[in-house]
């Protein structure tokens, strides 16, 4: 099997590189594409955005089409999928997903796709794991990272920001979005190669590597 697995950011990619491999093994091959933002699904199936812009929502329709067309060339033994990770941040997660779905109903052919949508960062995975956070940060604040509610709609990055980062979230959010990204892809690689799968605590990580493996059985 191969999967394709589309991220909104990069620190996302950072940290799927690493754990789909503990996830699923070595035997099928993968490919982490990531995007600059996430954006919004269009109302029809034209992009919001021009694809060198690289919005994961906006361009969603266009790329799962692609997938779809490049998929259906594929022989029969060389079965492929797309997982579509995204940040829920304030939306509904069940009209999003009906969103999301119905996007993909639209597509001709349509690839394989499952939709995995971290709840409510993708902060929130890291968090699942809080062995990972101390053996990668261990001067963490065990406090904060105590006080957590696994996938709660906190302000997920703030969390962990106030649990590892020197001076916490408001100096972060001070420093501005393209610090607060870079500081994120940090977060991921220096987290992620401690992280137990099996013993992740965040229900919506459990839910991609759930889906993951049920591909990698096909």
């Amino acid at each position: 099997m191969h999967v394709d697995i589309l991220v909104e950011d990069i620190s996302g990619k950072h940290m799927l590189d690493v754990l789909v491999p503990k996830i699923i093994g070595s035997s099928h091959t993968f490919q982490v594409r990531y995007y600059k933002g996430i954006g919004r699904l269009p109302k029809g199936m034209s992009p919001n955005s021009e694809p060198q812009k690289r919005i994961l929502l906006d361009q969603l329709p266009r790329v799962l089409q692609g997938f779809g067309k490049t998929f259906a060339g594929y022989p029969r033994n060389c079965p492929a999928a797309v997982i579509v990770v995204c940040d829920l941040d304030d939306r509904c997660l069940k009209a999003f997903r009906t969103e999301l779905l119905g996007l993909l109903k639209r597509c001709n052919p349509a690839p394989e796709t499952r939709f995995c949508i971290a709840i409510e960062e993708g902060e929130a995975w890291l968090l699942g794991d809080l062995h990972a956070i101390k053996s990668a940060y261990p001067q963490a604040q065990h406090p904060v990272l105590r006080s957590y509610t696994n996938d709660a709609v906190c302000g997920t990055w703030e969390k962990l920001a106030e649990a590892i980062y020197p001076g916490g979230a408001e100096k972060l959010r001070a420093s501005g979005w393209s610090i607060i990204g870079h500081q994120k892809s940090i977060w991921a690689q220096e987290i992620a190669p401690h992280m137990r799968i099996d013993d992740n605590q965040s229900p919506s990580f459990c839910y991609f590597r759930g889906k993951l493996r049920e591909i990698a059985r096909q």
